[in-house]
Parts: structure tokens; C-alpha cells; sequence
């Protein structure tokens, strides 16, 4: 490239530079003055955080909508007895409105005879399942919203049977 082309780019450079430049002082911030109104902030009160409905069982209502209740009933037994066992969630939530017909729980110990890690527990909601899980090996209590498996059961493997 010879040198007249490149003082000529050079030069548009500086030009569109220049521009640019003199468009973007246009937009700034006028420093204002004493004539210019100032806007003032009024304090504001903050409304006061009202109390939270507890969660109530809907029988109507899907596994999500019911599941803050499901939790309610289980952070409750698990709050009168951290080790609970399969039967005192069952018991919790047959005594919280839940159709013991629909539950299931897994085994309190393994094949072993061990304590076991986790406890599965669910109930069937309008064709949903609300599953709950707590133990050492999950870390504590957790709980969703499912569908059911394709065997119509909200829990894999075994569970035990429900008969008290």
C-alpha cells in the first residue's frame, strides 16, 4: 500500500475519531444549576412482612400444592424425634389427613439387619406422588413433587408393607 493511501485512512481515522468524539461530549451530563429544581426522596414506611399462612392439605389440590403441607407434617415429626422411623412418617401423615391406602415406605434397615442410610416415604395425591427421603446418606430430609412410574407406585424397589 502506498504511502498517500495510508495518510488518506490515517486521516478519515482521525476524522471519524474527532466526530465521534464531539457527538459523545454532547451527551453529557449537564453539571445543572441553581435554578435547576432538585428532586427530593421522602422517606418511605415499609410495610410490615405479615404472617405466612400455614399450609393446610387441599384434597383437590396436585402434589405441588400439596407438598409445603407434606413438608409441614414431616419437619414436624422429624423435629419431635430426629431418628424417626418409616411407621412415624406414615403416622404423621395419616394423622395430617393423608390416605394411608396410597403410601408407601421403604425398609427402617437393610438386608443386613443395619440401621439404613435413608428412609423413602410418598403418598398419592389425585395421581401424584409426593416422595419424601431422610437419612445420614441424604443428607438430611428432602421431598418432591413426581409423577408416577409406569408400575402406578411413587417408590423403586421394595417397600414394605403397611399393615398397622
Amino acid at each position: 500500500m502506498d504511502a498517500s493511501v495510508r495518510r488518506s485512512r490515517r486521516a478519515t481515522t482521525w476524522a471519524a475519531c474527532l466526530v465521534l468524539g464531539l457527538g459523545l461530549a454532547g451527551c453529557s451530563v449537564p453539571t445543572g444549576d441553581a435554578s435547576t429544581p432538585t428532586p427530593t426522596v421522602s422517606p418511605t414506611t415499609t410495610p410490615t412482612p405479615t404472617e405466612a399462612a400455614a399450609p393446610e392439605l387441599l384434597p383437590e389440590g396436585t402434589a405441588a400444592e400439596n407438598l409445603p403441607y407434606f413438608d409441614s407434617v414431616i419437619t414436624a415429626a422429624l423435629a419431635a424425634d430426629p431418628n424417626a422411623s418409616g411407621r412415624s412418617y406414615i403416622d404423621a401423615l395419616v394423622a395430617a389427613g393423608f390416605d394411608k391406602t396410597t403410601m408407601e415406605v421403604t425398609s427402617d434397615t437393610t438386608t443386613k439387619d443395619e440401621p439404613a442410610d435413608s428412609i423413602q416415604f410418598s403418598a398419592r395425591v389425585n395421581g401424584e406422588c409426593l416422595i419424601g427421603q431422610n437419612g445420614p446418606s441424604s443428607g438430611g430430609y428432602h421431598s418432591i413433587a413426581a409423577a408416577p412410574l409406569a408400575t402406578g407406585t411413587c417408590l423403586v424397589g421394595a417397600t414394605r408393607q403397611i399393615d398397622w
